[in-house]
């Protein structure tokens, strides 16, 4: 049996649970951390080559750190609408401030004041896709190429331009029949609706209503001195509208409709009313009713003024939304989920982020839900998946096999000493 062996066998055992204990430490230190993944020390053995039957030489043992990336740790929900947990596989991309693309699990974000980015505790910058209407959002499905920081500053204000109104309500059906044409001038009846152009801007758009009086069809007579132009008969119960715009100016030739002797209407009414500087607004005057009673009509209208962005919600998909100061809603950005073939392979770096290796396979894109993906839940963090009542019991039992090897070390150093004083 060779003593010196012995030595190097203890001291390696020693070395072993020294890293065994590493991991405990920074284990049970970071058990508190969202999103941290554990570590843990694993042994082989290491044999001498060339050793007899007769003599033995012990060996060494090999650490080797594996850590649990793929585990998914135990979510808490939050009161933080920017705090973001993965619910199944699947990281966030984020990046630094070299713009180096990372993998994590640690969704605790919050707006940076100064840049206006998501930005989590580690100090990475959350990554995801701009939403452009009308456009189809379609990730490379194994590279970062196309994010961008989800930046909420970056959207300003916004505004909406009408395209949509309507009218409801009653017109009394005891209102006295009026002749002539329906005009600004002479009318029955006049209501007004606030729309937007394309800047955000008010624009008033004034409806006069007119009651007609019933009449028979005329046939056209061009010898008749003056001549007499053909015209439709009038029913009764029959209603003109026209629109005019802040410069006074009918927007729309008059319309015709007819109510039948239910008070309602004896066909839909669409007017298309083209706003000043905006789009053109359908106005929609079909849920109006003839009944008796007074007037009693409302308007609305879509569209909105410049608002400013005032909060960040997320959903489920993944599809960051801003939230602007009049109450609407509008998705901005949305976030991939990145995956690997084996997570546990990832480099982990500082800042409870990792990075692809050979031995874990090339990124993969795609979106939260979809492909085994996991989901994006909002106000809610992934925690540490160490259970500390396990570091514990590894703790002791790497301090009893510690204490063992060192007597090992010791009892070899004896025999030694033993040895060398055989000359004397």
């Amino acid at each position: 049996m060779s003593l010196i062996s012995v030595l190097r066998t203890g001291v390696s055992g020693m070395n072993a649970q020294s890293n065994r204990i590493s991991t405990v430490a920074e284990n049970v230190q970071n058990s508190s951390t969202t999103g941290y993944k554990r570590s843990a020390a694993e042994f082989s053995s290491l044999l001498i080559e060339g050793a007899s039957t007769a003599n033995y030489t012990s060996g060494a043992v090999e650490t080797t750190i594996r850590r649990s990336i793929g585990a998914e740790g135990p979510i808490t929900f939050t009161s933080s609408k920017t705090d973001l947990a993965i619910g199944g596989k699947g990281f966030f991309v984020v990046q630094d401030e070299s713009q180096s693309p990372y993998l994590t699990r640690a969704g605790n974000f919050v707006v940076d004041g100064p840049s206006g980015n998501l930005v989590n505790s580690g100090g990475f910058t959350l990554l995801g896709y701009p939403i452009v209407e009308g456009k189809e959002l379609s990730p490379a499905l194994n590279s970062t190429d196309g994010l961008v920081p989800v930046n909420m500053a970056s959207l300003g204000l916004r505004a909406a331009p009408s395209d949509g109104a309507a009218i409801t309500g009653n017109l009394s059906a005891d209102t006295p029949d009026k002749t002539g044409v329906v005009s600004k001038d002479n009318y029955s009846k006049k209501t007004s609706l606030v729309t937007y152009d394309n800047l955000g801007k008010s624009v008033t758009l004034d409806v006069y209503l007119k009651k007609s009086p019933a009449s028979a069809a005329v046939a056209a007579d061009p010898t008749a001195v003056p001549p007499v132009a053909a015209a439709p008969a009038v029913p009764a119960d029959t209603w003109t509208a026209v629109v005019y715009g802040p410069d006074n100016l009918p927007l729309v030739p008059p319309a015709a409709f007819t109510f039948g002797p239910n008070g309602k209407l004896s066909s839909p009414v669409e007017l298309d009313v083209p706003v000043p500087g905006g789009k053109t607004v359908t106005l929609d005057l079909s849920s109006t009713t003839q009944l008796a009673g007074a007037y009693d009509l409302k308007g609305t209208a879509n569209g909105r003024a410049p608002s400013a962005v005032t909060g960040t919600e997320f959903g489920s998909d993944g599809v960051v939304y801003a939230t602007y100061a009049d109450g609407t809603r509008v998705g901005a950005f949305k976030i991939p989920l990145a995956d690997v073939k084996s997570p546990d392979n990832l480099n982990p770096r500082a800042g409870n982020v990792f990075q692809t290796t050979l031995e874990s396979g090339d990124i993969q894109i795609g979106f939260a839900g979809l492909g085994g993906l996991g989901t994006v839940k909002a106000s809610a963090l992934e925690q540490s998946n160490v259970d500390v009542s396990t570091e514990l019991t590894t703790m002791i039992e790497s301090q009893t096999v510690y204490t063992a090897n060192s007597k090992v070390f010791m009892t070899g150093n004896e025999l030694l000493e033993t040895l060398m004083n055989l000359k004397r």
